[in-house]
């Protein structure tokens, strides 16, 4: 009987084609740490092989696409509702102000006082900045053809920033209340002390100078517009007292305000046109009369504090 073919061979090279394989790599191993002959070579071999970790990321990846995508939705969501409660509350609190307003309307008919105008607001970007660091300007995009001109208040969603100074077809330029040749009549809201807000040529201070050492004021009063001069209307948030303190003869106070709008953030501004003064009949009264000049005060000065 012939004897049939073994199942398993044992005289197999597969041993030997190991080997040499293992000496091959170790002499290219060699070769590519001690020159550059073989770079064009592993260039080509990574070209070769760069689609087999493609395929064997992509599951990885596509994880980590729909990951992002599921918490970015979910982030989203989260912040539509939180700006929903947000409009909601907002629109409380807008609600009550249009019943004081009507009842402060209807308070001003009983006392004989004008009633407050409305002010109408011109949307505005701020498109550059002066270089002189000494000055505290800033240029928008909103010109003569828009209707802006010279000592129209400027404000942002924080409070005033100014008013314009200059103005081109296509621009317009506004000094910041915080320059060192700026003043506006102001207010204390707590007590509707009246002074004047100096610049300082600091961007975060602003100087309530010659006030009586006797004042009614103190740290944390909000500061606002008084609307004495005709030039700003009345109410608008000018800052918050930080500090007071005499000056150097003590025989008066120095108020610090540090300024509520964003002087050096502000990208998008409010240029308010006013069809008249906001103001009273009785402040009408109180400042006299007279043309106001840049700063905001009337020629013929009747404010209880003269401006710095």
């Amino acid at each position: 009987m012939r004897a049939g073919k073994p199942l398993f061979v044992r005289d197999s090279r597969a041993g030997y084609l190991l080997t040499g394989l293992l000496l091959g790599s170790a002499i290219l191993l060699a070769i590519d740490s001690a020159t550059q002959r073989l770079k064009p070579v592993r260039g080509f071999m990574d070209n070769l092989v760069a689609p087999l970790f493609v395929i064997a990321e992509l599951p990885y990846m596509t994880a980590a696409s729909v990951g992002e995508t599921v918490a970015s939705r979910r982030a989203l969501l989260d912040r539509i509702g939180q700006l929903e409660q947000s409009n909601l509350a907002l629109s409380h609190q807008a609600q009550g102000f249009l019943a004081l307003q009507a009842e402060n309307d209807q308070l001003r008919r009983l006392l004989g006082s004008d009633v407050r105008l409305a002010s109408a607001a011109l949307i505005a970007e701020v498109v550059g900045v002066p270089p002189n660091p000494a000055v505290h300007q800033l240029v928008i995009d909103k010109g003569a053809g828009n209707g802006v001109g010279i000592g129209q208040a400027v404000v942002d969603a924080a409070g005033l920033i100014g008013q314009i100074v200059d103005v081109t077809a296509f621009s317009a330029r506004v000094l910041l209340i915080t320059d060192a040749s700026h003043a506006v009549p102001v207010e204390v809201v707590r007590n509707s002390l009246r002074s004047i807000a100096g610049g300082t040529g600091r961007l975060d201070r602003l100087l309530l100078e010659g006030l009586p050492i006797t004042s009614d004021i103190s740290p944390g009063d909000q500061v606002v517009t008084s609307g004495l001069g005709g030039r700003f209307p009345r109410g608008y948030p000018v800052g918050t007292v930080e500090s007071v303190a005499p000056d150097a003869s003590g025989a008066l106070a120095v108020a610090e305000v540090a300024p509520s709008a964003r002087l050096d953030r502000a990208r998008h501004l409010l240029v308010i046109h006013s069809a008249g003064p906001v103001r009273d009949r009785d402040d009408v009264e109180e400042e006299g009369a007279g043309e106001p000049r840049r700063d905001g005060f009337p020629s013929s000065q009747s404010s209880d504090v003269e401006p710095p």
